[in-house]
């Protein structure tokens, strides 16, 4: 549980088979990154997330994003989801995984959202889109909500990490920047690796 809650960056997998997926998940782990999630609106995504746990369950802390309904959440502990991320505030959502010990990393976009899903208990805050608030949102919430865990998710990229790195953020939730579709395309294993290094590396200067 220590592991799952040392969370920086969450990477975000959405539409990739699984056949496809294995090979980047080697130099996903080999990189640094620990935490992947997989969002339960993509194909078979229980099924991604059990052979994620089965064959990399040693180097990775697995979990279930897009979890928008009660339903969603059974299949996703039922894969055996270790932390649950949702892009929305459901207090159903939250206290059943407050009360099951799992991590839950809800969306919210305004201050009394943010307050809201952190007084249910989450365990932290996924700020969401976070390209459309940008990096002075955050600075300005933990201005006031200096307590309350940020996870900034949607727009994250190398060129602009650092600003909501400076701005206070706690983790990040990152998607296709980090998965660059061109490399995997391509196949192209080595520049994906250092890609995934990049980001790795600023792990360090989250607080």
């Amino acid at each position: 549980m220590s592991r799952i809650y040392k969370v920086m960056i969450i990477g975000i997998v959405r539409n990739i088979n699984y056949d496809v997926l294995k090979p980047i998940l080697k130099l996903y782990i080999r990189a640094g990154l620990t935490h992947l999630e997989v969002t339960m609106n993509s194909p078979n995504a229980h099924l991604i997330i059990k052979n994620i746990i089965r064959d990399y369950g040693d180097s990775l802390c697995v979990g279930a994003g897009t979890v928008c309904s009660m339903n969603d959440l059974k299949v996703a502990l039922g894969a055996c989801a270790q932390f649950i991320v949702t892009p929305i505030i459901d207090p159903d959502i939250i206290k059943t995984c407050v009360n099951l010990n799992i991590p839950v990393y809800p969306g919210a976009f305004t201050p009394t959202e943010i307050h809201k899903a952190w007084s249910m208990g989450a365990t932290m805050i996924k700020i969401f889109p976070a390209s459309s608030l940008g990096p002075n949102f955050i600075k300005d919430v933990k201005a006031a909500l200096n307590t309350i865990k940020l996870l900034p998710t949607g727009g994250i990229t190398l060129q602009n990490i650092d600003l909501f790195i400076k701005s206070g953020a706690d983790g990040f939730g990152i998607g296709s920047p980090l998965f660059d579709a061109k490399y995997i395309e391509s196949q192209n294993w080595i520049s994906l690796e250092r890609h995934f290094e990049a980001f790795a590396n600023k792990q360090s200067l989250i607080q």
